[in-house]
């Protein structure tokens, strides 16, 4: 349970990233879909990492938060991108598991 309360606030911050920032820039779902999402994917999964190491089942939770997206915003080309989303976060979380252990 309290791995699960420890997710809670990074993944609130992705779920404003993938729900929030397409309503922000209908304009340029590009710039969205490759640079930011992917900009806030990285830095939230290397702060998770630092507090409180690697986690896989973030990672999954991230792949899983993007998939209505799919439907919302984008439509189905977009679906590479909940693998792509997922390496991200999981390189971010390593990355950060680095760090904690050098630090």
């Amino acid at each position: 349970m309290k791995k699960i309360q420890n997710l809670v606030p990074y993944l609130f911050i992705i779920g404003l990233a993938f729900y929030g920032l397409p309503f922000m820039d209908r304009d340029s779902g590009v710039l969205t879909l490759l640079i930011l999402i992917p900009l806030v994917c990285f830095l939230s999964a290397i702060v998770y990492g630092v507090k409180h190491s690697f986690s896989l089942v973030y990672s999954i939770l991230v792949m899983v938060l993007f998939i209505p997206t799919i439907f919302i915003f984008y439509n189905e080309t977009a679906s590479i991108y909940v693998g792509v989303y997922g390496i991200i976060s999981i390189v971010g979380n390593l990355i950060g598991r680095l760090v904690k252990k050098i630090f």
